[in-house]
């Protein structure tokens, strides 16, 4: 007979009855331990990822209390803060019986430009001198500094020029603090007339104007996509409020340091830019995501925010510094959306746009941070200093990243209508001993072109014929010293690494492609069955552009994968 005092009580014994509801339990000391790294902040569920680095940081890793704990605090599902913490590079989510890593990580660059100037002996090297209990040793991708190449980071400390001598010096001092540049803060900038511009246009300006004024100059987005500037704002205004802005400083394309460049020598160009952006869509927030690479960069960008707010110049809070976690997906700006409402980096099905539907479901104008840059000096030189430029019929300025067998690595300000003899040329020409053999236009997902085609303007539009495009003009230049075949494969290792694995054609082609690759000869049949279907089918620009260095090998070089000449 059932006793009616028990009903609704859980009972601790034997059978159908538990003391605890399924799943692990906060522990009590990890949840005040959570509780106090969180302090006053709210417990939003768009900052998780804030969150997440907040315990990595602290600990080195995250354990499963944490997480847990972290879970508990913020009123989510474990599942949800799993899914998350496991999604990107720079977090060590750990199981109850994981091993603790070693408290000291070395991340070595493997990308294109580290690994012509050595970087695989370099990881040999710091393998064979390191315990792997004390130290750990890892392969990262790009970390924005190709013209330094190689390149590791101890800590939040990079090492350029990167040798294992180096790299213990830095152990031996212990300071693992990123090395902050010289830059040109807000006093000096404001010395020179910087926000008397936003000032104006806050005072009664005319957005339409100013929107032609930037369409005058003929700026196109410079993160890769190249979409007309200008028109972006009347596309988020036609759309009902509140509105948003998220600004893409997720340079993670390999090859690419140009946007690093500049916010490292003057980032109230770019500030002022991205607020008068946000002044003609009447953004009620800026979002600036920012790539976790980039660890000086965050600190003068959090740094000169705090210095606008002490001035006046927004409002506390108006610009919302968002930290990434080593995610090359995040640099799409869907999955960049997603990350900053704490989630994994996926890519979103379009349409709607997030023109439309865009950050927390509101319309979101979304630029890159030389797009931002462009429009404070458009506005303050006039549309001239770009309309004015001309070269081999295009015209305009564009910021080459350019690395690799040059003698002068480096961002290089040229005229749009470059070509790639002008941009080695402006780069001091090739090194001693090396012959100019191949190049890469725009970063991996413009694949690999030959010397022969050194005539191509560098510029929007002028690259497709030929299989490739800008992109964000990471130039890459390669020497008879160079196996196209390898810098490839590198390439596309680096996209099955960084594949979200939200759809099939990318996350199985890229891993396939890898497979085949590295096959004495390869299979180019097959290898162009797979590049037609993850162009055709991948969700992103991640898997359409993926095929790129497969297809212009196999056509420029045959020689080196087996294939007719």
């Amino acid at each position: 007979m059932r006793d009616e005092t028990t009903k609704g009580v859980w009972k601790s014994g034997k059978g159908r009855g538990r003391a605890t509801p399924k799943g692990r339990q906060y522990d009590d000391a990890a949840l005040a331990e959570v509780q106090a790294l969180l302090g006053d902040r709210p417990r939003r569920r768009d900052l998780l990822i804030e969150f997440l680095h907040l315990i990595q940081d602290a600990h080195g890793h995250q354990s499963a209390a944490h997480l847990r704990a972290l879970a508990e605090e913020m009123r989510l599902s474990m599942a949800e803060v799993w899914e998350v913490a496991t999604f990107y590079a720079h977090f060590d989510p750990l199981r109850e019986d994981d091993p603790v890593p070693p408290d000291l990580t070395i991340r070595v660059c493997d990308s294109l430009s580290c690994e012509l100037a050595g970087s695989e002996a370099l990881i040999d090297a710091l393998e064979a001198g390191h315990d792997p209990a004390k130290v750990r040793v890892l392969r990262a991708p790009c970390m924005g500094r190709c013209d330094t190449a190689p390149v590791l980071e101890i800590g939040h400390r990079h090492v350029d020029h990167a040798t294992p001598q180096a790299a213990q010096a830095v152990i031996d001092a212990g300071d693992l603090h990123p090395v902050i540049p010289s830059y040109e803060d807000l006093a000096v900038y404001r010395k020179d007339g910087g926000y008397a511009q936003l000032a104006q246009l806050r005072d009664g300006g005319d957005w339409v104007a100013v929107q032609n004024t930037v369409a005058a100059s003929g700026l196109r987005g410079l993160g890769g996509a190249g979409f007309p500037s200008g028109k972006k704002w009347g596309f988020v205004r036609a759309n009902p409020g509140p509105r948003y802005m998220a600004v893409n400083g997720d340079e993670g394309e390999p090859g690419t340091f140009k946007d690093r460049y500049y916010l490292e020598r003057t980032p109230h160009l770019f500030l002022e830019g991205m607020l008068i952006a946000a002044w003609a869509v009447e953004a009620e927030r800026i979002y600036l995501y920012m790539r976790d690479e980039y660890p000086a960069v965050l600190h003068i960008l959090a740094t000169e925010i705090a210095a606008l707010e002490a001035a006046g110049l927004i409002a506390p809070g108006y610009i919302d510094l968002r930290r990434g976690a080593g995610a090359y997906i995040c640099g799409e700006e869907s999955a960049m959306i997603e990350s900053i409402e704490g989630k994994r980096g996926l890519p979103r099905h379009r349409p709607p746009y997030v023109a439309q539907v865009g950050l927390f479901g509101r319309p979101t104008l979304v630029h890159n941070i030389e797009t931002c840059h462009w429009i404070a000096r458009i506005l303050r030189e006039g549309p001239e200093i770009l309309s004015s430029v001309e070269r081999n019929g295009r015209k305009g300025l564009r910021s080459y990243s350019v690395s690799g067998r040059v003698k002068q690595p480096g961002v290089h300000l040229l005229p749009a209508g470059s070509t790639i003899t002008d941009v080695i040329a402006a780069a001091g020409g090739m090194l001693d001993g090396h012959a100019f053999k191949a190049y890469q236009p725009g970063g991996p997902s413009s694949g690999l072109l030959p010397a022969t085609l050194s005539d191509v303007p560098l510029d929007f539009d002028t690259l497709q014929p030929h299989g490739s495009f800008i992109g964000s003009a990471a130039v890459v230049v390669l020497s008879d010293h160079d196996s196209a075949r390898a810098a490839a494969l590198n390439m596309l290792r680096f996209f099955e690494t960084e594949s979200c694995g939200q759809c099939t054609p990318c996350r199985v082609g890229c891993e396939k492609a890898v497979k085949l690759m590295q096959a004495e000869r390869w299979d180019t049949t097959l290898l162009e069955e797979i590049s037609q279907a993850m162009v055709d089918a991948s969700i992103c620009g991640l898997g359409q552009a993926a095929p790129n260095p497969i297809r212009l090998t196999m056509r420029h070089f045959p020689q080196e994968v087996g294939g007719k000449v």
